[in-house]
Parts: C-alpha cells; sequence; structure tokens
C-alpha cells in the first residue's frame, strides 16, 4: 500500500510536471510568448548586467540643445549651412577618424553653394558614409487580367542631394522598428532593398585598409563568387562601388554556409605573413557580420552616454570647456548625429532597456547612439544572440519538468526550496550566460510562468483545503476586524482577549457634519449606500498613510497609529506615525471635497481631532458578543478636538504633542482649552496645510492671529480686538478670529473672573 501511494505520488509529479512543461512551450512558441521574452526576460538580464564598458574607438560626435547657440547657428540642424559639416570633416579628417558617419537628412538641397563645399569635403576625406533614408508604401498586385488581387508592401531608398550622393565613400540606410514599446533590434542587412546598412558598411569602410589581407582570407577558403570583387576599393571608390562589394561578400557566405567556420578556423589556427592581432578580430568581426543573420539583437552599453559623446562645437571653436576633453580621433569610427545626454524630449530619442526613469531625467537613447551601439556590437562581434529555437524548447520542457515534479513530490515543506532553489540556479546560470557569451537563454517564461505554475499546482495541491479554510474565516473577520487582528485569530487560533493590549499612538477621530438632517432625508437603504461611499472615500487616504486600526461607527470615525514597541519614548518617539496621522487629516479633508462632488445637493465638511498618548485596544463587549475598540483619553481627547472644530470654525485640530518636531506642516496654535469632564487644559492648534501649498496670505494670516492671541493672553481685550477685527475684515471665514474677537468684546463688557484667562473652558461637547 506504501508503494503504491508513492508511485501515484510518482505520477502525480510527473503529471505536474508535464503540465508545466507544455505550458512553458506554449508560450514560448508564441509570438506573444517571444515578446515577453523580450520585455521581460531580456530586460531583466540587461538591467542585472548592468553597464559595461563599451569599446573605445568609437565616438560620437554630437549635435545638442546647445550646439546652434555656440555656433551662432539656428538651434536646429536642418536649418544650419552644410558649409559648417564641411568644416567638421576636415577637422575631424586632421584628427585622424577612420570613418565618418552622419546620421543626418539631406535628401533636399538647402542651398547648391553649400552643397557643394560640403560635397568637396565628402569627397576630399574619401571616408565618409551618408544617411539614406528609407521609404515604403502599398503597391497594388494585379492579374494578368488587370484586376487587382492584393497589396504589397514596397520599400525604396532615396538618395541624399547629387553631390552629397555622388561624393560620399558610402551611402547606407539604418531603419529601426518603431512599432514596439522598446527598441531592441536592428538591421546588419535590409533584404527589402538588398543593401547593407548603416554599422554594416561602417564596419566594412573600417577594414579597407587591410582589404587585400580580407580578399587573400576569403579566397584561400574557396569563397563562391568572389572572383568579380575588385581588387582594391582606393581613394576613387564611391558608394556604388562599396555597395557591390558587400553584396558579392553576403552573397558568398550565403552560398556557403560553410565559409564563415573555415575563416574562424583559419584566423585561429594558421600563420599569415603580415596578419596582426589587429586584423584578425577586424576579419573576425566581418565574418561575424556576413555569415549572421539580416535582423540582430542590440547589446547595450549602458543609458545615453555609455558611448563617448563629444559636442559637435568642441571640434570647432576654441570652447574652454573642452579644453581637456580627448579629441584625438586616431584609428576611431565617428558618428555625427542629434544626440542630448540632458533633454528628456530630443528631437531623436527611443526608449531602450537603459532608459532611465523620469526622476532621473528620463533620458532615451538617441538614433545616433543606437546606431554606434550596432556598429560597436558588429566590431565586436558582441551582438545578443537568442538561442536556437530547438535549445530553448529543450530547456524549457526540462525546466518544467523538474519544478513541476519538485513541487508535488516531496512534501511541502521540501518542495518549495526545492522548485525555488532549481529555479534560482537556472537564473543564475541564465545570467552567466548571457553577461560572459552574450547569450540570451529563456528567462521570463521559465520564472514567470512555469515556476509559478508549478508552486501554484503542486504546492497547492498539499494545501489548497486548510488554505481555503483559513481564507474564508480570515476574509470574514476582516470586514470588522484589522487585518492583522483577522489573521492572528484564524492563524493561531487564540482567545480574543489573549490580543488586548494597552499602546502608546496617535488617535485621529471624524465625523460627518449635518448627519442627522440627511438621515432624515433619506430612506435607509440610500443612507446606507451614501454612508458607505463616504467611509469609503475617507478610508482610501487613511489607508495611504499606513493607518494600524480604523473604527467605523454610525457618522464617525476613529482610527490610531500604533508606535512601534522599541521606542525610546524621548522626543522624536512616534514621529514617523504622528507625522502619517496629521498628513492622513489633510487628505481626509481633501477626500471629503471629492465626495461631496459626487453628491452637490449635500452640505458636509470634516472635522478632525489628533491626540497622542496612551490607548486600550482589544475587544470589549458582554453577553458573548464582541467588539474591537479604541478606549481611552487618548482617543476620548481626539473625539472632544473633533468637536471643538465646531466652535472654532475650523477643520483639523490637534495637541501639541501631535505636531511636535513636524516641520513640513503650516500650523498655528489657537490656545488652551479645558474640555467638559476634563481637569487639565490642552495647548491646541489647527492644522492648515502643507507648506510647500500654503500662500503668503495665510502665512501671514498666521503671523497677526500670533500678535493678536498674545495681546489677549496679556488681558488687553481692546488691543486684542482691533487686532482681531482687522483680521476677520480680510479674512470673514476665519473661524478662530471670529471666535476671540466674540471673546475679546464679551470681556471688555464684563470683564472675567480673575483666573487663568489664558485657558478656554468648553462648557459643551
Amino acid at each position: 500500500m506504501k508503494l503504491r501511494g508513492g508511485l501515484i505520488r510518482w505520477l502525480n509529479g510527473l503529471a505536474v510536471g508535464a503540465f508545466v512543461a507544455l505550458a512553458g512551450l506554449t508560450v514560448v512558441l508564441t509570438d506573444l510568448g517571444q515578446d515577453f521574452e523580450k520585455n521581460f526576460g531580456l530586460t531583466w538580464l540587461f538591467g542585472i548586467r548592468g553597464a559595461i564598458e563599451a569599446p573605445q574607438d568609437i565616438v560620437i560626435v554630437a549635435i545638442n540643445g546647445n550646439t546652434g547657440e555656440r555656433l551662432g547657428l539656428p538651434p536646429l540642424p536642418r536649418n544650419w549651412p552644410r558649409s559648417v559639416h564641411a568644416r567638421l570633416i576636415d577637422s575631424l579628417v586632421g584628427r585622424g577618424a577612420s570613418v565618418i558617419v552622419f546620421d543626418l537628412d539631406l535628401q533636399r538641397s538647402r542651398s547648391t553653394e553649400d552643397d557643394l563645399v560640403f560635397a568637396k569635403a565628402v569627397a576630399d576625406a574619401s571616408r565618409v558614409i551618408l544617411f539614406e533614408m528609407l521609404d515604403g508604401q502599398r503597391q497594388a498586385i494585379f492579374n494578368s487580367n488587370g484586376e487587382q488581387v492584393g497589396l504589397v508592401w514596397k520599400e525604396r531608398l532615396i538618395e541624399p542631394v547629387a553631390p552629397l550622393a555622388d561624393a560620399a565613400k558610402a551611402l547606407a540606410p539604418f531603419p529601426l522598428p518603431k512599432d514596439q514599446i522598446a527598441v531592441d533590434t536592428f538591421w546588419a542587412f535590409k533584404p527589402s532593398v538588398d543593401a547593407p546598412t548603416i554599422p554594416a558598411v561602417a564596419l566594412q569602410l573600417h577594414a579597407l585598409g587591410s582589404y587585400d589581407k580580407w580578399l587573400d582570407l576569403i579566397e584561400r577558403n574557396e569563397a563562391l563568387g568572389v572572383g568579380d570583387l575588385p581588387r582594391e576599393l582606393g581613394h576613387a571608390a564611391r558608394a556604388h562601388d562599396v555597395r557591390a562589394l558587400m553584396r558579392g561578400l553576403r552573397r558568398a557566405f550565403l552560398l556557403d554556409p560553410g565559409l564563415g567556420e573555415r575563416i574562424t578556423k583559419d584566423l585561429d589556427g594558421t600563420p599569415m605573413p603580415g596578419l596582426v592581432e589587429a586584423d584578425r578580430r577586424l576579419f573576425k568581426a566581418l565574418t561575424g557580420l556576413y555569415q549572421g543573420t539580416d535582423e540582430r539583437f542590440l547589446n547595450f552599453y549602458g543609458p545615453a552616454g555609455s558611448i563617448a559623446n563629444i559636442p559637435y562645437q568642441a571640434f570647432l571653436t576654441e570652447d574652454p570647456r573642452f579644453a581637456g576633453a580627448d579629441l584625438d580621433l586616431t584609428g576611431k569610427t565617428v558618428f555625427v548625429g542629434y544626440s542630448d545626454l540632458y533633454n528628456p524630449g530630443q528631437l531623436d530619442g527611443f526608449y531602450t532597456v537603459f532608459t532611465q526613469r523620469a526622476s532621473e531625467g528620463g533620458v532615451d537613447l538617441s538614433g545616433v547612439e543606437i546606431m554606434a551601439t550596432a556598429f560597436a556590437n558588429l566590431l565586436t562581434d558582441r551582438s545578443v544572440r537568442p538561442s536556437e529555437t530547438q535549445i530553448t524548447m529543450g530547456i524549457v520542457l526540462l525546466f518544467g519538468l523538474v519544478v513541476g515534479g519538485l513541487s508535488f513530490i516531496p512534501h511541502a515543506m521540501a518542495a518549495l526550496p526545492l522548485a525555488l532553489g532549481v529555479g534560482l540556479l537556472y537564473a543564475l546560470a541564465a545570467q552567466y550566460a548571457f553577461d560572459r557569451t552574450d547569450l540570451w537563454l529563456p528567462l521570463a517564461t521559465p520564472m514567470l510562468i512555469q515556476l509559478p505554475a508549478a508552486l501554484f499546482v503542486g504546492l497547492g495541491g498539499h494545501y489548497w483545503l486548510e488554505w481555503r479554510q483559513k481564507m474564508r474565516a480570515s476574509a470574514a473577520l476582516s470586514h470588522y476586524l484589522p487585518a492583522r487582528v483577522a489573521q492572528s485569530l484564524t492563524d493561531t487560533g487564540v482567545a480574543p482577549a489573549a490580543l488586548n493590549r494597552v499602546v502608546e499612538g496617535t488617535c485621529l477621530a471624524t465625523d460627518m457634519s449635518g448627519f442627522t438632517s440627511i438621515s432624515e432625508k433619506m430612506r435607509p437603504r440610500e443612507l446606507a449606500r451614501f454612508m458607505n461611499d463616504y467611509f469609503d472615500s475617507l478610508a482610501v487616504p487613511l489607508k495611504h498613510h499606513f493607518v494600524d486600526v480604523t473604527q467605523f461607527h454610525a457618522d464617525s470615525i476613529m482610527c490610531a497609529w500604533i508606535e512601534p514597541e522599541d521606542t525610546d519614548g524621548g522626543a522624536s518617539a512616534g514621529m514617523a506615525d504622528r507625522q502619517q496621522a496629521v498628513l492622513a487629516a489633510l487628505d481626509v479633508a481633501d477626500a471629503v471635497q471629492l465626495f461631496l462632488e459626487r453628491h452637490t445637493r449635500f452640505q458636509l465638511n470634516a472635522r478632525v481631532g489628533l491626540e497622542t498618548g496612551r490607548f486600550f485596544l482589544g475587544h470589549t463587549g458582554g453577553g458573548g458578543r464582541l467588539v474591537f475598540s479604541i478606549l481611552g483619553d487618548c482617543a476620548n481627547t481626539a473625539s472632544r478636538l473633533e468637536g471643538l472644530n465646531k466652535y472654532l470654525g475650523t477643520q483639523i485640530l490637534a495637541t501639541e504633542p501631535v505636531v511636535e518636531g513636524l516641520d513640513n506642516i503650516l500650523l498655528r496654535p489657537v490656545g488652551r482649552f479645558q474640555f467638559v469632564g476634563k481637569a487639565d487644559a490642552r495647548p491646541v492648534v489647527e492644522v492648515l496645510g502643507r507648506l510647500s501649498d500654503m500662500s503668503e496670505a495665510q502665512y501671514r494670516l498666521c503671523a497677526d492671529f500670533a500678535e493678536a492671541l498674545d495681546l489677549f493672553h496679556a488681558r488687553q481685550w481692546a488691543n486684542a480686538a482691533v487686532r482681531l477685527d482687522a483680521i476677520v475684515r480680510d479674512h470673514p471665514d476665519d473661524g478662530p478670529s471670529t471666535f476671540y474677537l466674540e471673546r475679546c468684546r464679551r470681556y471688555q463688557a464684563d470683564s472675567p473672573d480673575p483666573d487663568d484667562v489664558t485657558v478656554i473652558r468648553m462648557l459643551a461637547k
């Protein structure tokens, strides 16, 4: 019997593993699953790996928001005279740049004279690649009868203006996918127009210095169809020559899939005269370029600016700010284009995995930096390499079987750490492969779909009944008790009285003014819906500020923030909780205003009282019926302060200990008050709002009122009345000024008893 039970357990475990494996395969083999891996798995791999050092022989000459001003030109580069670019080329060539790429729209002529100046500089440099626009449109397809049978998407290349196109060493496009949330791929070759893109062309031109050696290497490995390739690409060679060369080489590698492997083996093992290590690295990069896929995944080096950005104006001015910059470009490939590292709204920005958060500037990578990144990937042969389909399927299948089985076959206490351990080991292996070899193994599907599915299905079989019973009990209790109290009752089964305690904290009391008249006008069910909407509105800011206990009764709310038990009891004790309570009170007032916008036929007001101290928190009642309550002098004083708002015409009142040490709130002391049934008076302050939201008039009101209150406490009734009367004229709705003005007039007419007049004794709640 025991053997049979173990066998059934194993079979069930294998069934769970098969389910998890099939779920992973179903996801990873679909387009949605591949997007899921890109959006999450690849993003994680980049995020954990972080930024890496970019190749040092690539430079971006960056046009930014300040370039036009620094050069005395219009802000937008399309409005510049192109003779400026001619000057730049001369400067870059003089500093030794091996290849110069212009990522600029040059389709239209702005000035024939300037175009010719620019073209001459381009031709003389014999190393300049110009951007070629890729345009696409739908075209109709017709049958032999002239009937339209469909549509096809047709793309074409648009060259720069004729003088520039004729002068350029090479022309090439650089299209980027715009239908994705983030840019993650680039084309090395664009098959729709049978043309290499800028990064590929830049690599080939960068290697022109070793062109004869490269051609010898290809021929000695018996490449097909290379006999017609030009034996040299000298100074006179232009764009059509370079494109013809690259098309021929691409064809040779596609016709002979083993050519790349033979060349790589030759480079690694065969000594060749005159071939230095730099040549070997360059030829491996060219081999990777020509034998690789048309579309490749970008291997980003980090956020914007990871590839060296030097401002355009640094090469044309004597600005001392660039005196320490390294402007030596010997042997470096230079990309010229718009790249502003400080402007989130730059003209040519693309979202990538390294786009900074909005709080850090939110700067996307510019198109020219993505272009330079693609070139760097080709130069170092370090594009991100997705695992082949068969390998991906095998990994997902094996991972699903293992974690699915481990989540069910062992006992529950061992299943969870075993399954998580396997998941962690695989994630570490995938990250290691990505960091070391740029290999992208599936990560999001195993970790976000298969592992959770295995834990849910496997461990759920162990715990389902117990979990369901506890959740039902806890859900029912949480409607009436704080969540942690409900959980304690259901998880541990303790008696309710065991959860009672006396705590230090801050109490907040609030109620709805005019509730009696409102309840008279509504039917009971309508009133219940109205009050539930009211309480829901107020519960949001309370929860947002981490309230610990919330108690509803009729039209009032009593809630509490509890100090941690390990506070030292000093002046700063519970400051965080007191600040949360004060901020919650301000947001409660705002929530009531939003509530009134939905219930315009009622005139309500939020009145809030705040007190800090010790109070009882726990169950009270009798006859077998209990309620969870907040009891004590602290809660009672908070309720009295809430009621005091009616007399002072205020919204939020607190005792001084509540606001002690809070420096981000505008407060107004309103005197000392002795409540009905209380032996001692308490200093009371009005909470007006966050300092950042207050106006100059409110600051002046507080200062003027403080002076008037000092006169009142000094028994200078007439002077205090004059000050208060002036305040009321400027602020007719200021309740505390009206309250004390009435007191001053009464004391002037009938001197008060010789008791301490600084204490206001309340005769009603």
